[in-house]
């Protein structure tokens, strides 16, 4: 039986501007206290991830990128393992609020394999808050980068 993990947050800026944000890996060291990526968001990419849920223990996985649509969603799929025994399918996804000047940013995830509900009893709660700490911690990095433009904008006028 799969299990779904859904938190999101409100971001007052453009989904583009969310988007640049969520799949500039490179950059992720400097505002995102879950997880670090390398590789590159495409479509059927082979990505490695490393995940620090908050009191935890630190995870590295290789996934794949099976959703991707520019400015919308991203997502892959990893496995612990062998498919089948523990499975995460991983997404973000932005929509567009307020004629698209903010963003509903969804961080989910579906678990499912043979020892999905086990090792969920585990890892559910830190997962969850890793989660949250990272949609904290990416609303703050956008509207930030979005008002120091906004300010060197109005400077240069």
């Amino acid at each position: 039986m799969a299990r779904k993990l859904t938190t999101s947050t409100e971001i007052d800026a453009p989904p583009e501007r969310v988007w640049d944000v969520l799949v500039d890996f490179d950059r992720y060291d400097e505002w995102n206290p879950f997880m670090r990526i390398a590789g590159r968001a495409n479509m059927g990419a082979t990505l490695v991830v490393r995940l620090m849920p908050p009191g935890g223990r630190e995870s590295v996985f290789e996934p794949d990128v099976i959703r991707y649509e520019k400015h919308r969603e991203f997502g892959w799929l990893g496995h612990l393992f062998v498919p089948g025994l523990f499975d995460g399918e991983h997404q973000f996804r932005l929509e567009p609020l307020d004629g698209g000047t903010r963003t509903r940013f969804e961080h989910v995830e579906t678990f499912s394999g043979v020892l999905a509900g086990l090792t969920l009893r585990f890892i559910g709660d830190e997962t969850k808050a890793g989660f949250e700490a990272m949609n904290e911690a990416l609303k703050i990095r956008v509207e930030a980068l979005l008002a120091a433009d906004e300010r060197e904008s109005a400077e240069s006028v």
